[in-house]
């Protein structure tokens, strides 16, 4: 585990301290991911390709979701709308955490009120016996071939993500049949059944690995693991239920490229360091000078705006936001820039380009 270190001291510029200039935002990205020092921190949002983008919802209009995902030049497209229109640093491969469950028996679909659907819930030991790993990579080819292609058009100009859902949240989908107003599956198994939820687990953990061992090999420089349920846990179970599962994610990486880990709403989000990952992704209500003065310098730190403030803040109490969280991690090597969570649906897309120009304005 990384012990706390005392943060370096303060410098006059909201840029890292020793910072240096980068030739273009891939490099920017991949020196934060470093912890090494950048000319400004680099930027990308959760949610950034899809639902906000008027382009996104043009091709709506004539292809499913699962269709978007599933065909390699359509993913390609919108993972690369966001970064045409706004340039971010790094681009987020377009898909869905679902895709593993799916590759390994368990379909899904998009239901008309709302939320994924299952095509059936995890019922009995039985039903987690029958879930093979096997050809998770060949089954995911669509998700690697899409890579291919934007690592194409990428250029080595910005930083290309990759990601997988944690074996915790994956697990709470299985169990409950797709979306749920309140998950109860996961925790329902873990105390009743841990052997049942270790089978389970231990059997997404392996499909996660090899599915972003795959992402890896296809050209992303990064990758993310999505821990979307982590609230429901409770502290004193959070490593057993969760943590545990991300942290042989983590090592059954090795040093490849570099893992951020986001759990949203975690309360105990210094339990994160225990994974081993590179960066630790930041939810939203949580301090950042709080973050930094806990973690070593080693640990990067991403987030972690309100994604609220998308919706409802003008332009100028967005760029007020963005320069009170610089004014947090001022001198902090390491920091990239995020929401605390996805982008919404109904973001002003001003607020989005505010959020840009700040930062490689004031920085």
């Amino acid at each position: 585990m990384n012990k706390a270190v005392i943060a370096p001291p303060e410098t006059n510029s909201l840029r890292s301290a020793g910072s240096t200039d980068v030739s273009n935002s891939r490099k920017r990205m991949l020196r934060a991911l470093r912890c090494e020092p950048v000319d400004c921190p680099p930027v990308w949002l959760m949610r950034q390709a899809g639902r906000a983008l008027p382009e996104y919802r043009k091709l709506k209009e004539k292809y499913t979701f699962l269709q978007l995902a599933q065909t390699p030049d359509l993913a390609a497209e919108v993972t690369l709308q966001p970064i045409r229109r706004f340039g971010f640093d790094a681009a987020i491969i377009f898909s869905d955490i679902l895709v593993v469950p799916e590759a390994m028996g368990i379909g899904y679909r998009f239901r008309e009120t709302g939320g994924v659907e299952m095509d059936f819930k995890i019922q009995t030991t039985a039903d987690i016996e029958k879930l093979t790993v096997d050809s998770v990579v060949e089954k995911l080819t669509y998700v690697t071939d899409a890579i291919r292609l934007v690592k194409k058009e990428l250029n080595d100009k910005t930083a290309l993500l990759g990601f997988a859902g944690s074996p915790w949240t994956l697990a709470n989908f299985m169990l409950d049949g797709g979306s749920a107003k309140e998950h109860v599956g996961g925790l329902q198994l873990f105390r009743e059944n841990r052997g049942a939820f270790e089978m389970l687990c231990y059997k997404l953990t392996e499909a996660v690995i090899l599915f972003l061992r795959a992402q890896i090999r296809a050209g992303v420089d990064a990758v993310q693991i999505f821990d979307s349920l982590g609230s429901l846990i409770p502290d004193r179970d959070f490593r057993a239920a969760s943590g545990v599962w991300m942290r042989e994610v983590v090592a059954g990486l090795g040093d490849q490229v570099p893992v951020i880990v986001f759990s949203k709403g975690a309360r105990d989000w210094l339990s994160l360091l225990k994974t081993g990952a590179q960066v630790l992704g930041i939810d939203h209500g949580v301090s950042l000078s709080e973050v930094r003065r806990k973690i070593g310098a080693n640990v990067g730190i991403q987030g972690n705006l309100d994604p609220e403030s998308m919706l409802n803040d003008t332009p100028e109490q967005v760029r007020a936001r963005v320069l009170g969280l610089l004014e947090e991690m001022r001198g902090r090597d390491g920091y990239i820039f995020n929401l605390g969570h996805g982008l919404p649906p109904n973001a002003r897309l001003e607020n989005v380009q505010t959020i840009i120009e700040t930062l490689r304005e004031e920085a």
